[in-house]
């Protein structure tokens, strides 16, 4: 292949390249900032509910105290999963990662929505709370099912991240801290501009496709490891470290050897990523209440070394990485968390493409031969 330099206009994995107007989030480089329809994403992390930030991201605005009961009331009486996808779910290996798992849920659940042939503002809106309401319960649930155990039905007394966690935890409810946090982490989560999977599920939107199948492309595009994955890879990555005597050790033989550390950088953000120090701080105070304070402490070698020689921030995926280890959940489903927090900023953006679309088909450059003669079949070689 030639030398990128060699086209002008040629941006490879389109960095820098504007690709749509929204007024869903902005990404500050230069701040290190990220906003939700002009909101701080600190403020909504700290001061908000999830719930509050989905009505956020869908209606343009924080609701009212009024609107905020009718859209959790809403939300609550979505949370359940017809017994056909579990059957459906019961079926498939056991050895299926848990995203194809969640992507195959969406697949199925598509169908059994009540606006299934609706493609209108409403329906859409809609469609989107119950993609929402009901991410936890399948993600927690396929997860039960993977482990050779029943479903459990949701809890609608509880938040969406209470019954996440009530779901995952054998039907018992967890302490305000622990929610708060985890609550916490799906509100930072929930939106990034024109990240890699958000892209994907607005082009197939774009295609005036349904938003169900713009979340299962979302989903598609987040299982991979420099996306969504990495946070898994992060934790697994602390893992092998093992203790705090040979995190520096292990991180400078690293980048001696040339190895790919998880959970640093994004081309994004030069200064850090925004998300990443208010998670962090969140994930020491966990280390701490639960008298583990062993992954903080690495992390902040790992962090000071990646500094030094290589100018590099951690990302959100770090401190969300030892944050939910802490809280004793399966690495596995660290991704799959990421769906549950990230189907209300994809819903979002397939709603947004849809009110003004244009299909999305980029150009490319060819490189191959050109002129080539054709050559009957019995005469090749």
């Amino acid at each position: 292949m030639s030398n990128t330099t060699n086209y002008q206009d040629y941006k490879p994995g389109l960095e820098g390249v504007i690709g749509g107007l929204t007024s869903i989030s902005e990404i500050n480089s230069d701040t290190s900032s990220l906003i939700y329809r002009g909101i701080n994403v600190h403020e909504l992390a700290e001061h908000a509910s999830f719930e509050e930030t989905c009505y956020l991201l869908l209606n343009h605005k924080l609701p009212n105290k009024n609107e905020l009961e009718s859209f959790t009331k809403t939300l609550r009486s979505e949370y359940e999963v017809p017994k056909e996808i579990y059957d459906a779910l019961e079926s498939l290996p056991k050895h299926i990662h848990p995203m194809d798992q969640v992507r195959a849920a969406f697949s199925l659940i598509a169908s059994h929505d009540p606006d299934y042939h609706k493609h209108d503002h409403d329906a859409n809106i809609r469609k989107a709370i119950r993609i929402i309401a009901k991410s936890g319960t399948l993600v927690a649930n396929g997860y039960r099912i993977l482990q050779g155990k029943k479903p459990i039905a949701p809890n609608s007394r509880l938040s969406v991240s209470g019954n996440f966690l009530y779901i995952l935890n054998d039907g018992k409810e967890i302490d305000t801290k622990t929610e708060k946090l985890f609550d916490s982490s799906l509100t930072l989560y929930a939106e990034h501009g024109y990240n890699a999977s958000t892209f994907a599920c607005r082009v197939t939107v774009a295609t005036l496709s349904d938003i169900y199948s713009g979340i299962i492309t979302g989903i598609g595009t987040l299982k991979g490891p420099l996306h969504g994955g990495a946070n898994e890879e992060a934790m697994k990555m602390l893992l092998e470290i093992g203790s705090v005597e040979n995190a520096e050790h292990w991180i400078r033989d690293a980048l001696t050897n040339k190895k790919k550390v998880m959970g640093f950088g994004h081309r994004e953000y030069k200064n850090g990523d925004s998300r990443a120090f208010y998670l962090t701080k969140m994930a020491k105070e966990i280390g701490k209440d639960k008298g583990n304070t062993k992954w903080g402490e690495i992390a902040d070698i790992l962090e000071k070394v990646m500094l030094d020689e290589k100018n590099l921030y951690p990302n959100v995926d770090f401190p969300a990485a030892y944050a939910y280890y802490l809280l004793g959940i399966p690495i596995e489903l660290y991704t799959p968390i990421f769906v549950m927090a990230r189907v209300s900023g994809w819903s979002a953006h397939a709603i947004e493409q849809l009110e003004n679309n244009r299909l999305i088909r980029p150009k490319c450059i060819y490189e191959g031969p050109k002129s080539v003669s054709f050559e009957p079949l019995m005469l090749r070689k």
